[in-house]
C-alpha cells in the first residue's frame, strides 16, 4: 500500500482531530465484515468521532499502476471511496440491522469483501483488507482477557487499554505457512476437504515454533512427505480476520503419499504442463504467485 498508516502520530490526539477535520477525510463502511456499496462500488461516509484512523493516503504512483496494468487489474477504483489522497478511516455499522446499516450509508447492498476485490486496485482492495481486519478485531476485544474488565480505544482505534489493570491490547495477527513442494521437476498439490480443486498445502504456525519448522510439521502431517531444504519467498497479509501468510519452497526428501483424511481428501505430484491445465482460480494470491514462481523456474 501507499498508504501512510502514522503509526508514530496514533498517540497524539491532536493529530487525530486534525485528520477527523481534513476536508478530504473519509470512512470506509462495513457492516459484520462485509462492506456497504452503491451500485457495486464501496461507499464512504463522513468521519465520525468512533471511526478508526488507517492512514493518510496518496495519489497512487506510476509504478503501482503498472503493476495493476500488468495483472490486468482496473488502474482506479470505483468512485474512488477506498483509495486516493487525503486522511482515511474505517466506520463499522454492526450494531445496527442490515436496513439501518444501508440507511445510514445511503448504501444499495452489502457485500463480502473479498467479492469486490477484482473490481478494485491493488491498493484499493488492500486498503478494504486492512479495514475489515482492524474492525473485526476491535469489535471481538472489547474486554481483557487478563481480567476481564472493559477496554476503552487508544491510538486511533489500533490499541485497547483495559480500565481494570490496565493491559495494553493490541489487534491478533495468525501466521500461517503456505508451501509450494518440488521434487525434481513435479509439485505436490493437494485438494482440501470442500475444495473442489488442487492447491498448496497450508497451515498455522503453531506457538514456540519457527516458520520453516511449520511448514517440514504441516507437510508431513497431511501427506506423508518428509521435507529438506525450505526457502522463504514472500509473504501476503489476509486478515479474514487476522491471517498473515508466508510463503515458501520446499524441496522433498520423500515422495510417497499418504493424507491425513482430515484436513486433505487427496494429494499428488503434477508435472508441470499438468499444473498448466488446472483451473487455479485467483491469480492475486500467494499460492499463485509460488505456483508462478515454479513454472517459470521450469521455463528457464
Amino acid at each position: 500500500m501507499t498508504l501512510d498508516r502514522a503509526g508514530g502520530c496514533r498517540a497524539d490526539a491532536a493529530f487525530l482531530a486534525r485528520m477527523r477535520e481534513h476536508p478530504a477525510a473519509r470512512a470506509i463502511v462495513l457492516w459484520r465484515d462485509r462492506c456497504l456499496v452503491r451500485g457495486g462500488a464501496p461507499v464512504a461516509v463522513g468521519v465520525s468521532d468512533d471511526a478508526v484512523f488507517l492512514g493518510v493516503g496518496e495519489e497512487r504512483d506510476r509504478a503501482d499502476a503498472e503493476h495493476d496494468a500488468a495483472r490486468g487489474r482496473p488502474q482506479s477504483t470505483q468512485g474512488g471511496a477506498v483509495a486516493g489522497s487525503g486522511p482515511l478511516f474505517a466506520v463499522d455499522l454492526s450494531e445496527l440491522d442490515d436496513a439501518g446499516a444501508l440507511a445510514v450509508a445511503d448504501a444499495d447492498d452489502v457485500v463480502d469483501v473479498r467479492a469486490l476485490f477484482p473490481k478494485l486496485s491493488a491498493e484499493a482492495s488492500a486498503r478494504l483488507a486492512y479495514a475489515r481486519g482492524l474492525l473485526h478485531w476491535r469489535r471481538n476485544q472489547r474486554f481483557c482477557g487478563a481480567c476481564g474488565s472493559a477496554a476503552r480505544e487508544s491510538h486511533g482505534g489500533h490499541v485497547r487499554l483495559c480500565v481494570g489493570c490496565g493491559k495494553a491490547l493490541f489487534p491478533r495477527i495468525e501466521p500461517a505457512v503456505i508451501v509450494l513442494v518440488e521434487s525434481g521437476e513435479r509439485c505436490l498439490l493437494g485438494r482440501h476437504r470442500g475444495a473442489a480443486g488442487f492447491s498448496t498445502l497450508a497451515g498455522f504456525v503453531e506457538i514456540g515454533e519457527s516458520a520453516e519448522d511449520a511448514v517440514r510439521r504441516e507437510v508431513v502431517e497431511e501427506t506423508g512427505v518428509v521435507i529438506g531444504d525450505v526457502e522463504y519467498l514472500g509473504s501476503q497479509a489476509w486478515p479474514f480476520p487476522a491471517g498473515l501468510m508466508l510463503g515458501f519452497r520446499a524441496v522433498a526428501l520423500t515422495e510417497e503419499i499418504e493424507v491425513d483424511r482430515e484436513e486433505l481428501v487427496t494429494a499428488r505430484w503434477f508435472t508441470r504442463s499438468e499444473v498448466a491445465e488446472l483451473d487455479r482460480g485467483r491469480g492475486d494470491s500467494i499460492e499463485a504467485f509460488l505456483v508462478d514462481t515454479w513454472m517459470a523456474n521450469g521455463r528457464r
